[in-house]
């Protein structure tokens, strides 16, 4: 039981009906979750707005509505309004799980790309150093030995808020997480005092219907983190470093290849060897070290300089430093696995053009004998995704073979049939193989000693959706049977 009032605290609000006096049973903003006695706070989504069922939520029981306009409440309801029933809810739901937050140091990433990648480098080199760290992000919510797979980069507040809450219960010092333009517009992070403040990047993306209307809206959504931490760190290569953190409100400190870095990158050393993609460089700065990482690009030398320059706010040793760069692994972020010791086979997310792209133009600047590029697209999503993959392969790989992804409710062919219209627009190699394991099965029996071949778009996902229902289908399992079957 919680005092309504004690939960109000925080806010500015309006009593319409009733009284803040007494308790709730439980805080609810899902009407298909009302218990008797809860408080309920109505959300205007974009299909879904639940101002207009309130009749139908107090007569499963809600005893308290928080709502944005005035809506009909029986007698003995308590109706309270507010202006922003989304940023109520972020800061009801912290003080119905006793500021959990407060308990925990919140370390929040935000940018185009590099958010998971570097979220779990963060994680690994922490806990490598001994503490103890909770993670939410794209793939997953990590609490102690728990994993929770992920629906939303940046889930809900009152999830946020449970989970920060497990985590202090589980013995967490720390939580890292992704926090997304959506997340910081939506006020799922809202009232989080955030102890450190990440950007990695920013490129036109989430553009649209439902996302955000504009570039410029989108680069100060990103910005809002960075009036909400007590340390900003922030990647000063980036065009558009000054759009985002422009009225910052926090102390910064910036990362890059420039000279006015704090953390400054330079020497860089791309490694190939058999089995092996990495880079070394050397930092200067607030640091002076060599850094061996074992994620090939120069894009992970951006994130492992975030993640080094957060870990120096937390007293982390050299030596740990080192050591844990060379082990931090992200399932699905450019996995190398083992398979053979004359070429390499590596997992990646790359699901968009402009991902594919970035992964290909990464991996040619090793010189592989040949780059070889498995992947399919999404059904039920825009042709022009798979136009445009299509000719990114295309043009960067030495041979792509088109697969199956996550058909949904199309057929598989006619996907690849798309994919095929952008692959013609190029003289590029290709072959297709409807069966994604099967088409794992020709990648490895065909390899050649220097190749690189790389299955683009599942990574972290263990599962095939086909009209409708999820299939197990993970690419490590894949792999593993293949090998097997071919011995």
């Amino acid at each position: 039981m919680k005092s309504v009032s004690g939960l109000l605290e925080k806010l500015d609000y309006q009593i319409i009906h009733g009284t803040t006096e007494g308790e709730i049973t439980a805080l609810v903003y899902d009407s298909r979750k009302v218990t008797k006695d809860c408080m309920f706070v109505c959300i205007k989504g974009a299909a879904y707005d639940s101002h207009e069922h309130v009749e139908e939520i107090t007569a499963k029981g809600a005893s308290v509505i928080m709502a944005e306009r005035e809506v009909e409440v029986p007698a003995g309801v308590t109706l309270i309004l507010v202006s922003d029933t989304r940023y109520a809810l972020s800061l009801l739901s912290a003080a119905y799980f006793d500021h959990p937050a407060e308990k925990l140091k919140v370390i929040g990433i935000t940018g185009t790309k590099g958010k998971t990648t570097t979220t779990f480098m963060v994680k690994g080199i922490l806990e490598h150093a001994g503490y103890r760290v909770g993670l939410i992000g794209t793939i997953e919510t990590i609490i102690g030995e728990k994993h929770i797979p992920a629906n939303n980069t940046t889930p809900e507040s009152y999830l946020i808020q449970e989970y920060f809450a497990q985590m202090v219960e589980a013995g967490c010092e720390i939580c890292v997480m992704e926090v997304s333009s959506q997340g910081l517009m939506m006020h799922r992070t809202a009232g989080i005092p955030f102890e450190i403040g990440i950007f990695t990047n920013l490129a036109p993306d989430h553009i649209g219907p439902n996302e955000h209307s504009s570039f410029e809206e989108y680069a100060q959504c990103k910005g809002l983190l960075f009036r909400q931490c007590r340390v900003g760190i922030a990647n000063v290569d980036d065009e558009h470093f000054d759009m985002v953190l422009g009225g910052h409100t926090c102390s910064l400190e910036t990362i890059g290849f420039s000279e006015k870095a704090d953390y400054r990158a330079s020497e860089v050393e791309l490694i190939g060897r058999p089995g092996y993609l990495g880079v070394r460089y050397h930092i200067s700065g607030k640091l002076n070290m060599d850094v061996e990482i074992d994620v090939p690009g120069t894009f992970s030398v951006y994130n492992s300089l975030v993640a080094i320059a957060i870990c120096e706010h937390f007293n982390v040793s050299e030596e740990d430093l080192k050591e844990a760069l060379k082990v931090v692994k992200t399932k699905g972020r450019i996995e190398m696995i083992k398979v053979s010791e004359d070429f390499i086979l590596m997992i990646d997310y790359a699901h968009n053009a402009m991902s594919l792209e970035s992964l290909l133009l990464t991996l040619k600047e090793y010189h592989p004998k040949r780059l070889v590029c498995v992947f399919g697209c999404g059904g039920n999503r825009s042709k022009l995704r798979r136009y445009e993959m299509g000719e990114v392969s295309g043009r960067l790989a030495d041979l792509t073979v088109i697969t199956s992804d996550n058909p949904r409710f199309e057929e598989p062919q006619a996907i690849i049939d798309d994919i095929k219209v952008g692959m013609t627009k190029t003289d590029g190699a290709y072959v297709e193989i409807c069966d994604r394991k099967e088409a794992i099965r020709y990648v490895i029996e065909h390899g050649q000693k220097g190749d690189v071949i790389v299955l683009a778009g599942k990574g972290h996902e263990d599962y095939q959706e086909i009209k409708g229902k999820k299939y197990p289908m993970d690419e490590r399992d894949l792999i593993r049977e293949v090998l097997e079957e071919l011995r």
